[in-house]
């Protein structure tokens, strides 16, 4: 982007990067900030709130910007009841669907700064867009502050620029092409300089880390079906739960927005479900498939679908997250970066001695690796509302990543183990069918 002298067409002097990448930030911070009060100004339209008043409204569009990129919001209005279960009257929980829109324009910001820049100049593109974002941050965190929600605003500037600062980074690297484009450092250079131990070992360790997000992508997506499952079942409860809010067409369109902001959250919330470990409903609750014990639930839709009552066979649900780690063995072993096991093999002759030990040393780095994975969803999706019990809601991430680490290890060990007699029933069929064809 360049500054124009004039209407003749001439440009003139380059637009500093710094300014641009300032541009950038402000475009993105007000088109985020716009997809948040449309929906408030749609109920404030059909008279959905009881104070219509502009600052009122403002304040909760601020707040809800904020809380949308993370920003804890302190309750001061949340009375004694949190206290009293160990809560702290904050409001936490983040929806990760909505989220999910100022990561995106940033990057598309990331992308065009990317293509403005040279290798060594990025950073000054970076530097101003983070400063100019962080300061919106702080200025909403300013003004949206009142005597019922108190906000920390080192947490208002810093916090934001998380979901900010990652999409930049990525989208900037997924223009580049390259890492080594991007920050002007050859990782190939560097990579070829090093010893072939040395290389054979990383290249092992970032396969078996590999392995362990497939295992998770794979947990998730078998975990989202399963979600989608349980809401048709309990589609009838749903319905009864938006019948009786009587919401009109706004609010309950308003509603539905709302909790497919949670959406994400609710996935990471199936995974621990499908695991054993459970999630919390409010302190002292707990739903699992081994047993389920949740209190009085808010009149929110989704929660109705929540499994209750008889749950005998909720056991095969465990399953998920094992299935899950058999594609990662699998997938490990069709990567073909198993130096491990070949190096053991050089050491000792016994091959079914070293094929057992590589391959469970396989299944504890997989599990160790979708563990560690599953501990940072688990944190991001739980969080608080910041009321009465329901100061603690979702799944505890270390109970969460312990449960899928050992599920998915144990995945691991047996698709690695029976891959190569899924390899040859796959290459039996290509050869009965190239047999056919002629």
């Amino acid at each position: 982007m360049k500054l124009r002298a004039d209407q003749t067409g001439n440009r003139g002097l380059p637009m500093p990067l710094w300014l641009q990448g300032a541009l950038e930030a402000a475009q993105a911070a007000i088109i985020s900030a716009l997809m948040v009060v449309a929906p408030i100004v749609a109920v404030w339209a059909t008279a959905g709130f009881m104070n219509g008043q502009f600052e009122v409204l403002a304040r909760l569009a601020g707040q809800s910007w904020l809380l949308v990129h993370g920003v804890p919001l302190q309750l001061a209005g949340a009375g004694p009841e949190p206290a009293t279960h160990g809560g702290s009257g904050v409001l936490s929980l983040t929806p990760m669907g909505l989220t999910v829109i100022p990561f995106l324009l940033a990057w598309r910001a990331g992308r065009r700064l990317a293509r403005a820049s040279y290798t060594d100049q990025l950073w000054q593109a970076l530097l101003g867009s983070w400063a100019v974002y962080a300061a919106f941050g702080a200025a909403t965190g300013f003004v949206c502050r009142s005597a019922d929600v108190v906000i920390n605003l080192w947490y208002a500037m810093l916090v934001p620029l998380v979901p900010f600062g990652l999409g930049m980074v990525v989208g900037a690297r997924r223009e580049a092409g390259s890492w080594s484009r991007l920050i002007g450092v050859d990782a190939v250079d560097w990579i070829s300089r090093t010893s072939q131990h040395s290389r054979w070992a990383g290249s092992y360790f970032a396969s078996a880390a590999k392995a362990g997000f497939v295992a998770v992508a794979s947990a998730l997506t078998l975990a989202a079906a399963l979600l989608a499952v349980d809401l048709f079942i309990h589609w009838n409860l749903v319905v009864s739960v938006y019948e009786g809010l009587d919401a009109g067409p706004v609010g309950g369109a308003a509603l539905t927005i709302a909790q497919l902001g949670f959406l994400p959250n609710l996935v990471v919330f199936a995974l621990a479900w499908t695991s054993g470990a459970g999630f919390a409903v409010g302190v002292g609750s707990q739903a699992g498939p081994l047993g389920t014990a949740v209190g009085p639930l808010p009149s929110i839709p989704v929660l109705a679908a929540i499994p209750s009552g008889s749950l005998d066979y909720a056991f095969v649900a465990l399953i998920v997250p094992v299935l899950a780690g058999v594609m990662a063995g699998w997938w490990f072993l069709r990567e073909g970066e198993n130096h491990f096991d070949e190096w053991l093999s050089i050491k000792v002759r016994a091959r079914w001695f070293t094929a057992s030990v590589s391959t469970l040393v396989l299944g504890v780095l997989g599990g160790l690796a979708a563990g560690l994975l599953t501990v940072c969803l688990a944190w991001l999706a739980r969080g608080s509302a910041g009321l009465g019990r329901l100061t603690a809601i979702g799944p505890d991430p270390l109970w969460t990543g312990l449960w899928v680490a050992a599920e998915v290890g144990a995945g691991v060990v047996i698709g690695y183990a029976a891959g190569p007699w899924l390899e040859r029933e796959k290459t039996g069929s290509v050869e009965q069918d190239a047999e056919l064809v002629h």
